[in-house]
């Protein structure tokens, strides 16, 4: 067990080291970056442990926070590494989702959890969706020439294909 830790610790400085490209990091800048994988990941890890090593199938109930951190420390780390706050936050809603799946499906399977379950994995997906697609649209329209070669090119098209046409 110890050498996980010691691996993962490894691992991530080691990432850390790689992204940050030979500037000098300092360990607050570590701890800025990888708060997640270092405190929630691991506290949602540590409730999944207790669960399936420790008292399953009696405390099905620890899959909940354990889910719902675990999911929500790898949407924190996503958005601390690629700083997208602005598109991830609907991971948060996805983490509820899972915690909640993760006790229906050890837990007693009480089919009206199902409908929470549902209702936030569909809401998360959707604005998953819609802010993702707002992303696209502004790094490709707004910040992009990507759009307007794209309509030149249907103008082209058109033009061409309908002389054709007309002839024909």
């Amino acid at each position: 067990m110890n050498r996980i830790i010691i691996g993962i610790v490894f691992i991530l400085l080691g990432g850390g080291l790689y992204l940050n490209q030979g500037h000098p990091v300092g360990l607050g800048e570590l701890f800025g970056y990888y708060w997640p994988s270092l405190f929630v990941i691991p506290l949602g890890l540590f409730f999944h442990w207790l669960y399936f090593s420790m008292t399953a199938p009696r405390a099905a109930g620890l899959l909940i926070p354990g889910g719902i951190l675990f999911t929500a420390g790898i949407v924190c780390q996503v958005s601390m590494l690629f700083d997208s706050w602005d598109v991830t936050w609907p991971g948060f809603i996805m983490a509820v989702a899972v915690g909640l799946l993760e006790f229906y499906w050890f837990g007693a399977r009480n089919r009206y959890l199902l409908i929470p379950i549902n209702i936030l994995a569909a809401l998360s997906l959707l604005f998953f969706a819609v802010f993702t697609l707002g992303a696209l649209y502004n790094q490709l329209v707004v910040k992009g020439p990507i759009f307007g070669i794209v309509l030149m090119a249907l103008g082209a098209y058109a033009l061409i294909g309908g002389s054709r046409k007309r002839k024909a």
